[in-house]
C-alpha cells in the first residue's frame, strides 16, 4: 500500500499545509479506486470459479457415461476418481458462496466507510481552514480600513489646519471643519484599536492552528483511517484464507498468499502525511507604517489607544470579551464532563481551549493599557495645531476639604453657546475615579515654606484690591457667585468655556471627597482642583488665601497662570446661564412620583411661590447616569409649545440635582385615563390624539427623536390638553444609532427597525405615537395584553397588528395602522398626522372651535372627514 512514517498514534508535531493536505485527499481517493477495484475482481473471480466448478461437474458427468468393465479395477479408480474432482467442484462453490456472503459485502462496506472518512476529513479541514482564513481576510479588510480612514484623517486634518490659519480660532466655518476632523479622528482611533484586537487574535489563531487545532484534527482523522486499514487487512486474510487450494502446490501459494499481508503495519499509515514540512507560514504583525506620521504619537503599533474618543468602546469591549471567556470556559467545563463519560472525541474541546486563548490574549491587551492609565482625566485622543489638548493639569496634592464659601461680584454678560475645541462627544470618558501623579508645586521652586512666607504680603494685596477687581469680594458665599456653578457636570462646562481664558469654578466629587475645581479654556479645556494647605487656606502653586474667592480673584487680577506648566491665564468669568437655578430657591412640598434616577416632588419657587414639578437625581447615582439626567434638561430648555412641557430651570449649585418644570395639573395622562376610563368622550379622546400630534410635530421640526413616546410619558394638564414629557431617552438628531443594546427599551412601544438595528429616526417616534392613540382609545390599557416582549415582537415581524379598541373611530384606526407600517418610508410624517387629527376634531365638534395656533401658525379650516380620509 506504500504507507510510511514514523511515531505511532501520538498527538504528533505541527499542524497540515495545503500540499500535504491535497496529497492526502488524493491518497484516499486512490484507496476509494482500489477497492473498486478489489470488489470487480473479487466478483470476477468468484465468476470465473462458479464457471470452473460447473465445468468440473460436467466432466464429471461426462466421464461416468462410459460402460465400466465389470470388476475392473481401472474403471473402479476411475469413478472414485470422477467422484473426487465432483466434490472438488462442490468445495469450490462452498468457497464462492462464503465469499459472495462475507468478503464482498465487507469490501463494499469499506469502500463506502473510505468516502465517509474522505468527506468528514474534507469537511472538518475546510471548517476549520476556513476559521483560520476569515480570520486572516478580516485583518487584510480591517487594514485597508484603516488605510481609509487614515486618509480621511489626514484629509480633515490639512483641511482644519488650513481654515484654521485662514479664519483664526472662531467662526462656523471653522467649527464645522473641526467637528468632521475631529469625528475622523475618532473613528481613526476605533480602527486602531480593533486593528490592534484583530492583530491579537490573528497571532493566537496563528499559533493555534500550528500547534492545536490542526494537530488533533489530524490525530483524530488518523484514527479513523487506521481502522479501516485494520477492516481492509482483515478482508485480504479473509481472501487469502478462502483461495487457498488443498493441493501441495497451492498450499505454497496460499502461504504466500497469507504473508503478503505482513508487510502491512495500520499504525504506520500515514505518517508521511502528518509530519511537519516547511509550508512558508505568514508571520501577523502590525503594520508600523500606518502610525509613523499622522498622529504626533498618539498611536502605537500593537497598543490600544485608550484616550477620551475612545474608554467608552473600551469599556464594552472589555464587558464583551470577559462575557465571551466566561461562556467559552464554561462550555470547556461541559465538554470535560461530556469525554469523562464518553469515548468522544476530544477535537471541540481542543477548539473551546483555542477560542479561551485568543479571548484571554485580548483581555490582557485590554488590561494592560487600561493599567497604564493612572489619572482621572483621560488623554485626549485628538490634536489640533498649536493647541496643546492633553495639557491637563490636575492637582492634587496636599488634604483636601469642601473649602469654606467666599464670594467675588458680578461677572461678565451671558456667552453664546457654541461648540469649541472639546465638544461633550470628546469628554464623554469612562466614569471611574482615575488618579493622575500629583504634580510638584512650580511656584517659588516648589517650596512651600517660601510661598507661606509671602502669602502674607499678596493676601493683604488681594484684598485691598477686591473692591474694584470687578469680580467680587469676601462678602459672599462662594455659591452667591456667579461664576460658581456648582455640581455642573463637566459635558455643560466644556460647552460654557468657549474662548481663551474663560474660566469658571464647580464642585465635583472625586473618591467620594468633595473638591472644588476651577475649569478653565486654555489651549484645550484644563481642569484645577483647588488645594487645601495645612492651615486650611487654599492654594494653585503660588500664594495661598483663606478664601477660594480671594484665591480666584488674585489669579484674575494678577494675570498670572495658574499653574506654570499649562500656563493658563483667567481672562473671563463665565456666569451661571438663566436656567441655572439656585437649590435653595426650590422648596420641595411633597412627594408626587419616582423617576429611574430619583424622587419626583411638587415644589414652590421662594421668589415667585409659583407651584413647580421637581424631579430629582439621587446623589449615589453614577455620573454615567446624572449626565443622561441633566440631558432632559438641556433638551428642554430650548423648547417652547403647548403640548410640550416647559423646562422652568435645573439647579447644580449643590446635590441633589434637580429640574425643574411647569407643574401640570392631571398628572400622567395614563392614570388620568385610567381614573376617568367611563366619563371620556371620543371628542375628548381624539383631542388628546390631535395634542399629542402637534407637540411631537413641533420636536420633528426641532429634529428631536423622543424614543419612549408613550402615555406614561405625557402629561394632561387644564381642558385635558396633552404635553409631552420625560425626554430622559431623547436625542437631538435626524438619525440616532443606539450601541448600548436593548437595556430599558420600551419593547411594545418601539418600533421594528429600532429593535433590529438600533436606528432610531422621527418614523420610529411616528410608530410610537400609533400605540399611543391605542392606549388613549383603549382608556390606558396596556398593549399586546397577554404577550411578553418577545413574542410581541416575534408577533409583529410577521404581521400582527393589534385591534381597534372598542369605540375607536374607523378613521383613527386607519390612522394607527399607517403608522405601524413597517417599514418607515410608508408611515406618515407628524405635520399629516396632526392635519388628520385636526380635521377629525373639527368634524366631531358640534360647535366649530376657534382657530387654533399650533407652533406659530393657524391650522387650516377642514371641517370634511372626507378630506382626513384623502390625507391619510
Amino acid at each position: 500500500m506504500g504507507y510510511t512514517g514514523g511515531g505511532g498514534g501520538g498527538g504528533g508535531g505541527g499542524g497540515q499545509g495545503k500540499p500535504e493536505y491535497e496529497a492526502l485527499v488524493g491518497r484516499q481517493e486512490a484507496e476509494i479506486r482500489m477497492l473498486e477495484v478489489m470488489r470487480r475482481c473479487v466478483t470476477s473471480k468468484l465468476k470465473c470459479d462458479r464457471e470452473y466448478a460447473a465445468s468440473l461437474s460436467a466432466v464429471c458427468a461426462q466421464g461416468l457415461k462410459c460402460d465400466p468393465t465389470t470388476g475392473s479395477l481401472v474403471a473402479g479408480a476411475w469413478k472414485r476418481l470422477l467422484d473426487e474432482l465432483d466434490a472438488a467442484s462442490r468445495a469450490i462453490r462452498g468457497v464462492c458462496d462464503r465469499i459472495e456472503k462475507n468478503t464482498l459485502d465487507r469490501i463494499a462496506n469499506i469502500c463506502a466507510e473510505k468516502r465517509k472518512a474522505k468527506k468528514a476529513y474534507q469537511d472538518e479541514y475546510n471548517r476549520i481552514s476556513l476559521q483560520y482564513n476569515n480570520l486572516i481576510d478580516e485583518l487584510a479588510r480591517k487594514r485597508a480600513d484603516y488605510t481609509k480612514h487614515l486618509e480621511i484623517y489626514r484629509s480633515m486634518r490639512s483641511r482644519f489646519e488650513e481654515h484654521y490659519i485662514k479664519s483664526g480660532r472662531g467662526g462656523r466655518k471653522l467649527d464645522d471643519v473641526r467637528e468632521k476632523y475631529q469625528r475622523a479622528c475618532r473613528r481613526l482611533h476605533l480602527v486602531h484599536n480593533e486593528y490592534v484586537l484583530l492583530i491579537a487574535e490573528a497571532q493566537e489563531s496563528e499559533k493555534d492552528f500550528q500547534t492545536v487545532m490542526m494537530p488533533a484534527f489530524m490525530q483524530h482523522h488518523r484514527q479513523e483511517l487506521e481502522n479501516i486499514v485494520a477492516d481492509w487487512k482483515n478482508a485480504l486474510s479473509e481472501l487469502a484464507a478462502q483461495w487457498n487450494p488443498a493441493s501441495e502446490e497451492f498450499v505454497q501459494i496460499g502461504v504466500r498468499m497469507e504473508s503478503c499481508t505482513d508487510i502491512v503495519q495500520p499504525c504506520e499509515e500515514y505518517n508521511d502525511y502528518t509530519r511537519k514540512t516547511d509550508r512558508g507560514d505568514v508571520e501577523i504583525t502590525f503594520d508600523d507604517a500606518l502610525v509613523q506620521d499622522d498622529t504626533s504619537g498618539h498611536l502605537q503599533a500593537n497598543q490600544l489607544a485608550v484616550d477620551n474618543l475612545t474608554m467608552d468602546w473600551v469599556r464594552n469591549k472589555m464587558t464583551e470579551l470577559e462575557t465571551r471567556l466566561k461562556e467559552c470556559q464554561e462550555a470547556m467545563e461541559t465538554s470535560l464532563l461530556d469525554n469523562s463519560s464518553d469515548n468522544n472525541s476530544d477535537l471541540p474541546l481542543i477548539e473551546l481551549r483555542s477560542e479561551e486563548h485568543r479571548l484571554q490574549k485580548q483581555v490582557e491587551v485590554i488590561k494592560k493599557a487600561l493599567f497604564e492609565i493612572g489619572c482621572e482625566e483621560l488623554p485626549s485622543g485628538c490634536d489640533l495645531p498649536s493647541l496643546d489638548i492633553n495639557d491637563l493639569d490636575i492637582i492634587v496634592e496636599g488634604s483636601l476639604k469642601r473649602p469654606s464659601l467666599g464670594n467675588v461680584s458680578q461677572a461678565s454678560s451671558m456667552m453664546t453657546i457654541a461648540t469649541t475645541l472639546a465638544t461633550s462627544s470628546l469628554v464623554d470618558i469612562l466614569r471611574k475615579p482615575f488618579r493622575r501623579k500629583s504634580v510638584p508645586n512650580s511656584g517659588n521652586g516648589g517650596n512651600p515654606s517660601a510661598d507661606n512666607n509671602n502669602s502674607t504680603m499678596q493676601t493683604a494685596a488681594v484684598t485691598t484690591t477686591t473692591a474694584s477687581s470687578g469680580i467680587g469680594s469676601s462678602t459672599k458665599s462662594l455659591i452667591e457667585e456667579e461664576w460658581f456653578h456648582g455640581v455642573l457636570p463637566r459635558e455643560e462646562v466644556v460647552r460654557l468655556l468657549t474662548k481663551e481664558g474663560d474660566f469658571l469654578v464647580r464642585e465635583t466629587t472625586r473618591n467620594d471627597e468633595n473638591q472644588t475645581v476651577l475649569s478653565v479654556c486654555w489651549g484645550g479645556h484644563k481642569h484645577f482642583i483647588v488645594q487645601t494647605t495645612s492651615d486650611g487656606e487654599f492654594r494653585f502653586e503660588g500664594p495661598s488665601f483663606p478664601t477660594i474667592q480671594e484665591l480666584i480673584t488674585y489669579q484674575y487680577q494678577s494675570a498670572l497662570p495658574v499653574t506654570s506648566r499649562s500656563g493658563a491665564i483667567l481672562r473671563q468669568p463665565i456666569p451661571r446661564e438663566r436656567w441655572e437655578l439656585n437649590n435653595d430657591d426650590v422648596m420641595l412640598l411633597e412627594k408626587i412620583g419616582r423617576g429611574n434616577f430619583g424622587d419626583v416632588y411638587k415644589a414652590r419657587l421662594r421668589s415667585t411661590s409659583k407651584e413647580v414639578a421637581v424631579k430629582t437625581c439621587r446623589v449615589t447615582v453614577p455620573d454615567e447616569h446624572k449626565k443622561k439626567f441633566l440631558q432632559e434638561g438641556r433638551i428642554l430648555k430650548q423648547y417652547d409649545h403647548p403640548n410640550v412641557v416647559k423646562l422652568i430651570g435645573i439647579c447644580v449649585q449643590k446635590q441633589p440635582i434637580m429640574i425643574v418644570m411647569e407643574l401640570v395639573a392631571g398628572g400622567s395622562l395614563l392614570t388620568y385615563l385610567r381614573n376617568n376610563s367611563k366619563t371620556l368622550t371620543v371628542l375628548q379622546l381624539v383631542s388628546m390624539c390631535r395634542d399629542a400630534a402637534a407637540g411631537m410635530m413641533y420636536l420633528e421640526s426641532k429634529n428631536c427623536i423622543h424614543r419612549d413616546l408613550a402615555a406614561r410619558n405625557c402629561l394632561v394638564g387644564d381642558s385635558n390638553i396633552v404635553k409631552i414629557s420625560d425626554f430622559g431617552m431623547s436625542r437631538e438628531e435626524e438619525e440616532y444609532i443606539v450601541s448600548d443594546g436593548m437595556k430599558q427599551i420600551p419593547i411594545k412601544w418601539t418600533a421594528p427597525e429600532a429593535l433590529n438595528f438600533g436606528k432610531y429616526t422621527t418614523l420610529c417616534d411616528v410608530w410610537s405615537y400609533g400605540v399611543l392613540c391605542w392606549e388613549i382609545f383603549a382608556r390606558g390599557g396596556t398593549p399586546y395584553s397577554g404577550l411578553s416582549n418577545s413574542k410581541a415582537r416575534e408577533k409583529i415581524d410577521t404581521g400582527y397588528r393589534m385591534p381597534a379598541p372598542e369605540g375607536t373611530p374607523e378613521e383613527v384606526y386607519r390612522l394607527m395602522l399607517q403608522c405601524w407600517q413597517y417599514q418607515p418610508e410608508n408611515r406618515p410624517h407628524f405635520d399629516r398626522i396632526h392635519a388628520s387629527m385636526e380635521s377629525l376634531v373639527k368634524s366631531l365638534s358640534p360647535v366649530p372651535p376657534k382657530m387654533r395656533i399650533v407652533d406659530g401658525a393657524k391650522s387650516n379650516d377642514i371641517s370634511n372627514v372626507a378630506l382626513f380620509m384623502l390625507r391619510i
